[in-house]
């Protein structure tokens, strides 16, 4: 083929040439198609319950149990016990291997992975989740209460502010002011600048 088609302003896009089939050709060849794939899936699935008939008949024969005296039918069921533990075995056996085989093709796709190198991380998205929620995701049924932060806080007035203020400033010689607040006299005081005596 030729060199594929540039445009002059932008050179590193290529123009595909138009398909010269029509979309309702493609559309009939589509329908074509998959109804060839429903008959092939048809018959797949007809042959095998013929395959699984056939070898039910082969594995277990109709049962003759007409005209046979105790003893007969005690041994046949002895025969059918033996049966069925051989094939308990081999379906144990075959869903080991299975299993065993699914394990190993995990482990094949993730090292084609590692080795074609192009493995994408997932696009995380953010998610707001309250105090509660998140909670309850880590304690799981252990979380009883709801977790209101923000009631939790103190609340600040500026006067309580200047009070604070002015009090630290009175402060000045520590031993005066222990002095002062010691005895039953001191806390009175305090009880009364706090407001506690209104």
């Amino acid at each position: 083929m030729g060199d594929p088609i540039r445009r002059p302003g932008n050179p590193k896009v290529d123009i595909k040439p138009k398909s010269k089939i029509s979309a309702s050709r493609k559309l009939s060849l589509k329908i074509m198609l998959l109804n060839r794939a429903m008959e092939d899936l048809e018959k797949e699935k007809q042959d095998r319950e013929e395959e699984k008939n056939r070898y039910l008949k082969e594995k277990h024969p109709p049962l003759q149990l007409s005209g046979l005296s105790l003893g007969e039918l005690q041994n046949l069921c002895k025969q059918l016990y033996a049966k069925i533990d051989v094939v308990d075995e081999e379906r144990f056996d075959y869903e080991d291997k299975v299993n065993k085989h699914n394990k190993d093709i995990n482990e094949l796709k993730l090292k084609v992975q590692d080795l074609g190198g192009k493995f994408k991380k997932p696009a995380l998205r953010k998610v707001r989740v309250s105090a509660d929620e998140m909670m309850r995701a880590l304690l799981g049924s252990k979380h009883k209460g709801s977790m209101d932060l923000r009631a939790n806080l103190k609340s600040v007035k500026k006067e309580d502010i200047k009070q604070e203020k002015v009090l630290t400033s009175e402060v000045g010689d520590w031993r005066k002011n222990v002095e002062a607040m010691s005895g039953m006299e001191g806390r009175k005081k305090m009880f009364d600048a706090a407001g506690g005596g209104q």
